[in-house]
């Protein structure tokens, strides 16, 4: 490594004097509710949420529809965290070899996941997303996320978080390591773990926030432990610095979603006027409405319910001849899209279910034709 950044990589980045939380998962689980951190179960042994019910592992749903969450069950991972100390009670007390999953958005949790697994490093402009790294930097010896990290940390003549006193962090079984941070003004970040967006914030640093869970010290797995590190018992608040490289690199709270915009002319026209078909615009646009008022809220608006109930309803005007599917499948996408920017998968995989459903219950709307 360059000698002006003052970096070397060696074992002293690798994170020490390890302690233990004690107790079994119940006692785990229920220091996590009063910290305000909602829990829900992990498979025993795993670091995976326990399974769905074998009704919802048959029928496959969007958590908003699951009568599982409402009756105390815990289907739909995170989606089942809680609060409840009673709920915790059930759960933990009935099956005690449940690990402990924290659910980081309720939680305003924002945590640095740095790994340290085996590998080549990737090119130079994928180290640090959007930062060059100039041939003159030596990179011998980058060999995990504690390298890409401390290099980050460095460029911005900032302390290292794999190395922050301050705040809680967690040593994983595999090596790795949990730097949980608190976030601030109630700013809900984006979590780059599972997203499919290839938004980590450095190589083998992943950012685990809103839409994702992380592990509960004390957990332990096949492979061991999660294990705290230090004295530090809870998150410090977000470094400042840290808040603007997740901006810089995609992790942007919800605040700052787009604005609505109405489905696209070219779209409506498409729908209205393909092969002659006799669904109004009114109707068409109090199909899409719902979905639009959902870019009003940045969650709680039960954004997948409402996109399947839409996508059912596609279905049934397809079926009765009154939208052809190929335009009609585009005006729902794109108003999903615009609700609900960067998720594409998760959109996709909703109108395919919604559509499959309405296709076969044809509905037929009332009043004249055009």
């Amino acid at each position: 490594m360059s000698a002006d950044l003052g970096l070397s990589f060696s074992d002293s980045s690798q994170p020490a004097s390890l302690s233990s939380v004690a107790g079994p998962s119940l006692a785990v689980a229920s220091w996590c509710a009063r910290q305000s951190w909602p829990v829900h179960p992990l498979a025993p042994g795993q670091k995976t949420p326990a399974a769905n019910c074998q009704d919802c592992r048959a029928r496959r749903h969007p958590p908003t529809n699951c009568a599982c969450l409402s009756a105390g069950r815990w289907c739909h991972g995170f989606y089942a965290a809680t609060l409840d100390e009673d709920r915790i009670q059930q759960w933990w007390g009935t099956y005690p070899r449940l690990g402990v999953g924290v659910s980081c958005g309720p939680a305003d949790l924002v945590v640095i996941d740095i790994d340290a697994h085996p590998g080549e490093p990737p090119a130079r402009d994928r180290i640090l997303p959007g930062i060059p790294i100039g041939d003159h930097i030596d990179l011998t010896g980058l060999a995990s996320g504690f390298h890409t990290l401390a290099v980050l940390a460095a460029l911005r003549g900032q302390p290292n978080p794999a190395e922050d006193e301050a705040t809680m962090r967690v040593r994983t079984p595999s090596g790795g390591l949990h730097v949980w941070y608190q976030a601030s003004d109630r700013r809900r970040w984006l979590s780059s773990v599972g997203s499919g967006t290839g938004r980590g914030l450095a190589w083998q640093v992943d950012v685990r926030a809103h839409g994702s869970y992380i592990i509960a010290p004390g957990t332990t797995t096949r492979r061991g432990t999660y294990t705290l590190v230090g004295d530090s018992r809870e998150p410090a608040p977000l470094p400042a610095w840290l808040a603007y490289e997740l901006e810089r690199t995609g992790h942007v709270p919800s605040q700052v979603i787009p604005a609505p915009r109405r489905i696209p002319p070219r779209a409506q026209q498409a729908v209205l006027s393909a092969r002659g078909v006799g669904c109004s615009a009114q109707t068409l646009a109090a199909v899409l409405a719902p979905i639009e008022a959902c870019a009003q809220v940045t969650e709680g608006a039960g954004f997948s319910h409402i996109l399947n109930r839409a996508a059912y309803i596609v279905g049934g005007l397809i079926t009765a001849g009154r939208l052809p599917q190929d335009e009609a499948e585009q005006a729902l996408r794109e108003a999903a899209l615009a609700a609900r920017p960067g998720q594409d998968r998760r959109i996709d995989q909703i109108i395919r279910s919604g559509l499959a459903a309405g296709l076969k219950n044809p509905l037929h709307v009332s009043g004249r034709r055009p």
